[in-house]
């Protein structure tokens, strides 16, 4: 019989109870901050705080909490996190505003001073939380003694980042593990406590808060076994199962029907996220678009009159869950090659037009592809398509290589801005190009999106080999 089990009380991703009273402060940090800077600087430059600045503060606070865990970054990184991820949302705020209108209700001066103020408040904030931090851990309760039980890899990394947490209550005691003493790891550098049979013992007679249980799957009658004789404890257990060792894609707890599940390898817009990145997707295909509609006109003409062909290149390429689909392209080169083989543009191809090489190098022949954005087809940001003769020779080559197709491609991406675009003349090359698209996969969030927007302006602003 399967238990009712109930989802724990959440907080936006974060379980609520007394031991995460640091992980609280720092998921409400950047909010607060915002909001409060934003009150005092209308206060002082208007000398009161109208209605609709309660309404952007409830606007601020939805869009940034929880604030992204900082505290455990080296001083330079965490202030380069705060100043990049502020440049970000203010950009988009005042494209939002600006767009809008709305911006007219704020004075200009309130504004300045709110940009202004604003990232420097929250580094000082986040260096006074660091200081603060082991006065919060201390209002936890007592330092909370912990064990490991399995002494694999899983287990290990668990008890050397528990070790080096600034930031964690927990005291490791050390470990169980049934393993002979020539199979100890000889740098181990936590004490073996006992074996798997002496655990309830050592608990009973030991104040032990917390047991970790890292053993393997296949280990279920010993898990059993042990589960059953802690059952006259109060210690809180966690088990650790092995495939978090795997390479995870997404992966998270969830639920099904109040079933426990595990999602090993899964794409990033799912629930709330697929409507955020849909949303954001067709808003600002629109307002590109109509912003280089002059552009596109200049680039079409220029198509047409300097060498035979169509204006739009179409070809195929591979799309959400593998699924082709048709990429518009302004054509760079005297051939259309849509077939079982499509070469890799080169350096001085002979087959790109003159137009077509300025097109290629400053990216202008990818803009039609927001119109793929706006039919659904791709995301702004996404691991870039490849032609199908491509994916289909690639995916025998490179281990893991159709994941990237877990998600709808994009027009830039992960890749693209970390130096790997145009042509993928060795294996080693589209290997490194498939290892950022994986990691885009594991890392996404609306900010990482933005940043690669950013950094893909700057990239061709600045120009950057390879693109041929």
């Amino acid at each position: 019989m399967i238990p009712n089990l109930q989802p724990p009380k959440r907080i936006a991703g974060l379980a609520f109870s007394r031991d995460h009273i640091l992980y609280i402060a720092e998921a409400l940090l950047d909010p607060l901050i915002m909001i409060l800077t934003l009150w005092g600087v209308a206060l002082y430059s208007e000398g009161e705080l109208a209605p609709f600045y309660l309404l952007f503060s409830v606007i601020i606070f939805s869009i940034t909490f929880p604030s992204t865990p900082k505290i455990h970054l080296p001083a330079l990184k965490c202030i380069e996190k705060i100043l990049v991820t502020w440049v970000i949302l203010a950009s988009l705020l005042f494209i939002f505003g600006a767009s809008t209108r709305y911006i007219l209700l704020f004075s200009h001066k309130t504004i300045m001073l709110w940009l202004g103020l604003t990232p420097l408040f929250q580094i000082l904030a986040v260096f006074a939380l660091k200081k603060l931090a082991p006065k919060l851990i201390q209002l936890q309760g007592p330092v909370k003694r912990a064990i490991v039980v399995g002494m694999n890899p899983q287990g290990l990394e668990l008890a050397n980042r528990l070790s080096r947490s600034q930031y964690d209550s927990a005291e490791l005691l050390g470990f169980f593990d049934d393993r002979t003493p020539e199979r100890i790891p000889p740098d181990m550098n936590f004490p073996m406590l006992g074996v798997l049979d002496e655990v309830a013992e050592y608990i009973k007679k030991n104040l032990v808060h917390v047991i970790y249980l890292s053993l393997p799957m296949a280990s279920q009658p010993r898990i059993l076994k042990l589960l059953d004789e802690l059952k006259d404890t109060t210690a809180s257990i966690y088990f650790v199962p092995d495939i978090f060792m795997t390479d995870l894609i997404q992966g998270r707890m969830d639920q099904v029907d109040g079933i426990p599940v595990v999602a090993v390898r899964e794409s990033p817009f799912t629930g709330m996220d697929g409507l955020v990145k849909r949303f954001t997707d067709v808003v600002l295909s629109i307002i590109i678009l109509t912003l280089i509609s002059p552009i596109l006109l200049v680039v079409a003409i220029g198509v047409k009159v300097t060498s035979p062909g169509p204006i739009i290149f179409k070809q195929r390429r591979y799309g959400l869950d593998g699924q082709e689909i048709f990429v518009y392209k302004f054509r760079s080169m005297t051939v259309c090659e849509d077939g079982a083989t499509v070469v890799q543009a080169t350096k001085q191809d002979q087959r790109i037009t003159p137009l077509g090489g300025f097109l290629r190098k400053s990216s202008l022949d990818e803009l039609p592809q927001f119109f793929n954005v706006i039919q659904g087809r791709m995301s702004i940001v996404g691991p870039r398509p490849h032609a199908v003769s491509h994916n289909e020779m690639y995916r025998k080559l490179i281990k893991g290589y159709m994941i990237r197709h877990k998600v709808k491609p994009g027009i830039t991406g992960w890749a693209q801005v970390n130096g790997l675009r145009g042509e993928t003349e060795t294996l080693d090359k589209m290997k490194a190009r498939i290892d950022y698209d994986i990691d885009y996969l594991r890392n996404w969030s609306p900010r990482l999106d933005f940043y690669i927007i950013f950094k893909t302006i700057w990239v061709v602003f600045k120009g950057q080999k390879g693109a041929y």
